[in-house]
């Protein structure tokens, strides 16, 4: 009796680990199913996507070497100056949020942005991304395309560092320097910033199967009130290719020796420079409170858990004072130093959002326009 009963028990074990070994098949299966559906549904996306910013003007890749960056060409292409466009950390999608800014230049001017290696429209590469790696390709990318120098560059955020360092290898080549908010370079600086996943390689992975457009807004959030749906479908057509790049793990790994790579070779020159201040750039009460509900439109476009901005003074005081002294400190301590450094740059002050190019796009570019001109 007992060894049937023993038997018994043997059967049913055997049957609930076929059922859970069927089980983890059938899940398994499903898995697969889903990645390749996910991975084909992808592919096909990202051919027309691909086809519709060719037909649009975007895509104009030239070969560095082992691969092409992408070097989209607007504006008058006999103008005056040379303008060339370096983004900010992650943004892939700058020859469309900087359009509108630069509109009025165009007219007079040739306007080129360059995609850096991973970025949009540019090949990827497993070549470490330093600062001088960067530079190089961008140099040559510029060169290949036909655009010859001086240039007049247009650096926002971590793209000033890169401005910054080349034109002080280079100087030659450099006409002027416009800041959009560069990053504001110090003596062992680190920046304390979520790299958004960029710092991982298994996201990249899962992005380039086509997992990143189920992730696209964790990343990338819905433009401002201002630009078309076909803005925004370029954009994020742009933007997803940068996710599913490894220059972009590259480059945030090693963000802070290329900060301080660009502070420590800072070679000061007399070539001549303005730097755009915005997110210390504010000087009123009225800027912070305009800032206050350009960004609440964008939280709740964006369905954001987040604290929404004041837009009253009233009621808000001790806030709005803090950070205003906060933004005056931050300029004489960190950032006077910098542009001093740099020599023969002129500071404006023009306080908004990090990425002032699409918050303030009509100023902005009234402001290049005015200062191309004093260079004639």
């Amino acid at each position: 009796m007992r060894n049937v009963h023993f038997g018994c028990k043997r059967q049913k074990l055997r049957k609930i680990v076929s059922i859970l070994c069927g089980t983890c098949v059938s899940l398994l299966l499903a898995f697969l199913q889903l990645v390749a559906l996910t991975y084909v549904i992808h592919i096909i996306k990202t051919d027309k996507e691909l086809e519709m910013l060719k037909t649009n003007g975007y895509y104009n890749p030239v070969s560095v070497g082992d691969y092409s960056l992408n070097v989209a060409i607007f504006g008058n292409k006999e103008g005056r100056h040379t303008i060339v466009s370096l983004s900010g950390f992650g943004k892939g999608d700058c020859s469309i949020t900087e359009r509108r800014m630069v509109s009025c230049l165009e007219e007079d001017n040739r306007v080129a942005f360059v995609d850096r290696a991973g970025y949009g429209l540019s090949d990827d590469t497993t070549n470490d991304m330093t600062i001088d790696y960067i530079v190089e390709d961008y140099r040559q990318a510029l060169k290949n395309a036909g655009l010859k120098e001086p240039y007049i560059l247009m650096p926002s955020s971590i793209g000033g560092a890169y401005a910054t360092y080349w034109t002080s290898k280079y100087p030659n080549e450099i006409e002027a320097v416009v800041f959009l908010d560069g990053t504001q370079l110090s003596e062992n600086m680190r920046v304390n910033t979520d790299n958004a996943g960029y710092e991982d390689s298994m996201n990249v992975f899962l992005s380039q199967l086509g997992f990143g457009r189920y992730s696209l807004r964790d990343r990338y959030q819905l433009y401002a009130e201002g630009f078309t749906e076909e803005e925004q479908i370029y954009g994020d057509a742009l933007n997803l290719m940068t996710m599913d790049s490894y220059a972009m793990v590259s480059e945030a790994s090693l963000r802070d020796e290329n900060l301080e790579e660009a502070w420590n070779n800072i070679n000061t020159n007399d070539i001549p420079k303005i730097y755009i201040c915005a997110s210390w750039g504010y000087q009123t009460i009225e800027e912070v409170t305009e800032h206050g509900k350009w960004v609440n439109n964008r939280i709740m476009k964006n369905n954001l858990d987040i604290p929404l901005k004041p837009e009253e003074y009233e009621g808000n005081e001790e806030y709005i004072d803090s950070f205003l002294a906060a933004c005056y400190d931050a300029v004489s301590s960190r950032l006077y130093p910098y542009i001093e450094r740099l020599g023969n740059c002129r500071l404006v002050m023009l306080g908004g959002d990090h990425t002032i190019y699409e918050h303030q796009p009509e100023q902005c570019g009234l402001i290049i326009k005015e200062y191309i001109s004093e260079l004639e």
